[in-house]
């Protein structure tokens, strides 16, 4: 039976041999009262490639992001976000229910912020207004975007002249990093703090790590217990963070190129238009009318040939490429999507 190719997310990837190996040899401890050796090192590793003071293991992105606003914010105030961005689009309302602050979108334009729009966002002293609490940037955008660092040097100093702390969702930094071929310090230096997840194009399967300096990780440490993530014998989850930041960044690489590649073979297909300008890092973004063909019917289809997508979002497609999708099975599904639509 030919394998399953699955495009939805770079969530789907699996953990590779050595993961699994040194996730069964971890040397173990309680982390909840801070001995846990594997977790100690992976947190140590990580603040000291995204050049924070300390970091923390946390479950999820969304977990890292969530925990990151409780800690700079105080109930009632307000963040400024981007309108289409993760914390957004795709946490629940989280904001809302756990640090109790409310959300000031400015509409980017694929996913950066204009400068302009983030100054007058930032509230001014008044009885009637919020606090404004934290800017939140995301750097890769999940819409396929790179933020230039241009952009996120002026946010920090807007920031720094306001006195407010930006938090980075770098879920996919490293990606963010390689596209922008720069050591991925020279963005996280313009936040306070950044998360990014292990588990997503770096294989691991469960975990992501919140860093900044080490006042605020230790603030955060009792957050994460609040919020129900405190851990105990995380070192076996940890060791494959490890592997993942040893082995699994520079290949990140390979599915750049995929996507391109991918993104040039379904722009050959009449029928498709392709997003171009959203094909940064590892992700095709394209249209197809559901004159063509409906967006059930091409899902099913593909099911059918082993290929599993998402549905459409805003009117687009997206496929992910990763560490499980070789340049064959990109040829595989280009084939499989020209019969279909043919």
């Amino acid at each position: 039976m030919k394998k399953m190719i699955d495009l939805r997310s770079d969530t789907v990837t699996m953990p590779t041999d050595e993961m699994r190996q040194a996730m069964a040899s971890a040397p173990v401890g309680d982390d909840g009262y801070g001995d846990d050796p594997t977790v100690k090192k992976l947190e140590e590793k990580a603040a000291d490639i995204v050049g924070k003071e300390d970091a923390l293991f946390v479950p999820s992105g969304i977990f890292g992001n969530q925990l990151a606003i409780l800690t700079h914010t105080n109930r009632g105030d307000e963040i400024i976000v981007e309108a289409n961005s993760h914390i957004v689009m795709h946490e629940v309302g989280a904001a809302a229910v756990i640090a109790g602050v409310q959300l000031r979108n400015i509409e980017g334009r694929n996913g950066r912020m204009s400068i302009k729009d983030v100054e007058r966002a930032i509230r001014e002293e008044n009885i009637h207004f919020p606090r404004t609490g934290l800017i939140c940037i995301e750097n890769a955008h999940s819409c396929g975007t790179v933020i230039g660092l241009d952009n996120m040097s002026e946010i920090s100093e807007i920031a720094k002249k306001n006195n407010i702390p930006v938090h980075l969702d770098g879920a996919r930094v490293f990606n963010a990093a390689k596209a922008l071929n720069v050591d991925v310090k020279e963005i996280t230096k313009y936040a306070d703090s950044v998360m990014f997840c292990l588990s997503k194009g770096l294989c691991a399967p469960v975990g992501s790590i919140l860093a900044g300096s080490k006042e605020f990780i230790e603030k955060a440490r009792k957050n994460r217990k609040l919020m129900g993530g405190g851990l105990r014998q995380a070192g076996i989850i940890a060791a494959a963070g490890i592997v993942a930041l040893d082995t699994m960044i520079d290949r990140l690489e390979e599915d750049h190129k995929n996507a391109k590649y991918l993104a040039e073979k379904l722009s050959e297909i009449d029928k498709i238009e392709v997003r171009f300008d959203k094909n940064d890092i590892n992700m095709v973004f394209f249209k197809i009318s559901d004159d063509i063909i409906e967006e059930k019917n091409f899902i099913n289809k593909l099911l059918e040939k082993n290929i599993k997508i998402n549905g459409k979002e805003n009117g687009e497609y997206r496929f992910v490429t990763n560490n499980d999708v070789s340049r064959d099975d990109i040829d595989y599904v280009v084939q499989q999507i020209k019969n279909i639509l043919d």
